[in-house]
């Protein structure tokens, strides 16, 4: 079937709002059982099924990486929010309050405004922000940064689970329904309270989206109490004060306002779709993927970040100072995973790009071989070992 007609037919295709898979527990999953009663719902989860058709297939053949230590029969599963149980959910936020509540370990006279384990996350990307964004390095380095806040949570809070992911196209007419963002005890926090304010500029100041029903306080669920020590490095809310220095203490609330018009521009399920379906290489998937900002094209990526929006969501350099940021940067990943799956084996070292932001100032390429840092958060890794989610550090998939 030619790209055109799938992707038609994967969007005419019935949709749900849940999956049979919903209120699976995290303990004693056989994956391949997982695998084989996978039941996709959306345009999306069915090319995921396809996906995990490809790897089965190289797998049998055996010619997928490290299939004698990981393969589908070991792999740990990453969900979609909607589909966890709210025991699962709470499981998790208790986690990253948890790692709120702890110490930083980053040096104090370099990272003052880091008082927080969480806060080394934060810390850790406000450092690296011109380096890991419009790269060659984007997609593997943002994997591993999320792998390394999973690995916290479980090592360090004990939480039983894996990563979830913002299934962004499910609520993407109105994201304060979506079970991630609609303010009960079992979501990721709300909206703020309603600030007036004349909007956010998205797109490195290129893309003006007009204030909605928050922009102050997050006043519900979980982390409706949490102070935001770092940033905003370059706020782009109205009326949000850049803070004195990079790493300065600032402590302050999380402010959100959800915003309907980049999430129903830019993340529908036919955006997504689409963006998997037509980029033949990594260079198209990437540039597509995160924005054409002068042409007025926000893309997934940047969409995702303003549709939290307000502070620090929407401060490139602060952003995972925003609990959403890790369930948005999982669904990231999700999306290249797909997409990786969908062209397999070439997509396992396939990468386009520079070292710097945009190319700008210019510099080499990106090559396999490039050392990733994550500082005081996880060791150097090589690029080209970030590339494959049964490998190097790995070993899951995403249902």
């Amino acid at each position: 079937m030619q790209l055109s007609g799938l992707l038609l037919a994967l969007l005419s295709a019935p949709l749900a709002v849940t999956a049979r898979l919903q209120a699976r527990q995290y303990f004693h999953v056989d994956p391949i059982e997982e695998i084989n009663s996978f039941a996709p719902t959306d345009a999306l989860a069915k090319l995921a099924s396809h996906g995990l058709d490809q790897i089965q297939e190289l797998q049998a053949a055996g010619l997928e990486s490290r299939a004698r230590t990981c393969n589908l029969r070991d792999v740990v599963i990453r969900r979609d929010w909607d589909h966890l149980s709210p025991t699962d959910r709470t499981s998790y936020t208790n986690s990253v309050l948890c790692l709120m509540g702890k110490p930083s370990l980053l040096n104090q006279t370099l990272y003052p405004g880091a008082k927080t384990r969480y806060d080394d996350f934060v810390a850790v990307h406000i450092n690296q922000t011109l380096s890991i964004h419009g790269t060659g390095n984007f997609l593997g380095w943002h994997r591993y940064f999320v792998y390394a806040y999973e690995q916290a949570l479980r090592n360090e809070c004990g939480y039983k689970g894996y990563q979830p992911y913002w299934n962004w196209g499910t609520n993407a007419a109105n994201p304060s329904q979506s079970p991630v963002f609609d303010g009960s005890a079992t979501s990721l926090s709300g909206n703020g309270a309603f600030l007036l304010h004349n909007g956010s500029w998205a797109g490195a100041g290129k893309i003006f989206l007009p204030s909605e029903q928050g922009g102050g306080c997050v006043t519900s669920g979980p982390f409706k109490n949490i102070t935001v020590n770092l940033g905003p490095v370059s706020p782009t809310q109205d009326g949000v004060i850049k803070s004195a220095s990079k790493f300065a203490y600032n402590p302050r609330c999380l402010k959100r306002d959800l915003s309907r018009k980049a999430s129903s521009t830019w993340l529908k399920m036919s955006n997504i779709v689409s963006l998997i379906l037509k980029s033949p290489d990594i260079l198209t998937f990437q540039n597509t993927m995160q924005g054409d900002f002068p042409a007025g094209f926000l893309g997934v990526h940047a969409a995702g970040h303003f549709t939290m929006n307000g502070d620090p969501g929407g401060d490139l350099f602060a952003s995972p100072g925003d609990p959403a940021f890790w369930l948005h940067h999982a669904m990231i990943d999700r999306t290249f995973w797909i997409w990786q799956t969908l062209n397999l084996p070439r997509s396992l070292t396939d990468i386009a790009g520079t070292l710097t932001i945009f190319n700008n100032p210019p510099s080499a390429n990106a090559t396999l071989l490039d050392l990733q840092n994550l500082g005081p958060l996880a060791g150097s890794i090589p690029l080209g070992d970030l590339l494959n989610t049964l490998s190097g550090p790995f070993c899951y998939i995403y249902l």
